[in-house]
């Protein structure tokens, strides 16, 4: 356990990313990373004679990137109070339906194992045998041991960052941020998404989740008629 914020911010300092993915998160489809975090064990100060390295896995699946506005988001549930007032902060400043881009992690932790040798011998050998695989969607990471986990955050925020440039240009090429008047200037994305679930629901599919994502986008008053000759 971590006793301050002063760990969490020596952590993060201590965070480097010594092999980066050869791709970015892909714009219109799921992507997994796998990773490597390497620190050195918590026992290397009591015990400095032993050149000891802790190495563990995992892959993060990353969902297909979601283009949502702050009345969407504000319509979602798992954020904090403050994540709320801080969306009430956007929609007021940029407006209602101002696009963004909403990124979606699982962690899948693999194996933890203990090698011989240093943090930096034990790196370069992975990072070797990933090259000479020509590996593409693996990271190396070099952390802090008591708060690995910090440490893949701090990997995962900076990746979806340089991947955000990308995934926007993607998203404009195809018109997909552009608000739609005749719905209230909600992103074409959402229309599309719309259309999509109303389809599926003409097949089957659980009518609740066309429901909520009407709701969510503040346009179940616009497709209500629509809605229920569903289910005539």
């Amino acid at each position: 356990m971590f006793e301050s914020e002063k760990d969490l911010i020596k952590a993060v300092q201590k965070t480097r990313l010594v092999r980066k993915p050869l791709q970015l998160l892909a714009t219109f489809g799921t992507t997994i990373i796998n990773y490597y975090v390497i620190t050195e064990p918590i026992y290397s100060d009591i015990d400095e004679s032993k050149k000891e390295t802790v190495v563990r896995t995992g892959r993060v699946n990353s969902g297909k990137p979601q283009i949502i506005t702050p009345t969407y988001a504000l319509n979602l549930k798992g954020f904090s109070s403050e994540a709320y007032k801080y969306l009430e902060f956007i929609s007021n400043k940029f407006g209602v339906n101002s696009p963004g881009v909403l990124y979606q992690y699982k962690n899948e932790p693999g194996k933890l194992n203990i090698l011989n040798g240093s943090v930096e011998e034990v790196s370069n050998n992975i990072i070797k045998e990933l090259n000479t695989k020509k590996d593409k969607l693996t990271a190396v990471i070099v952390g802090v041991d008591e708060l690995w986990d910090v440490s893949l955050l701090k990997f995962i925020h900076d990746f979806t960052s340089e991947s955000l440039v990308s995934n926007v240009n993607e998203f404009n090429s195809r018109g997909l941020l552009q608000p739609q008047a005749q719905f209230g200037g909600v992103p074409k994305a959402a229309i599309q998404r719309i259309e999509i679930l109303f389809n599926q629901v003409e097949f089957g599919a659980d009518p609740e989740i066309l429901k909520k994502e009407l709701d969510r986008w503040g346009l179940f008053d616009h497709y209500e008629e629509r809605f229920l000759n569903l289910f005539k």
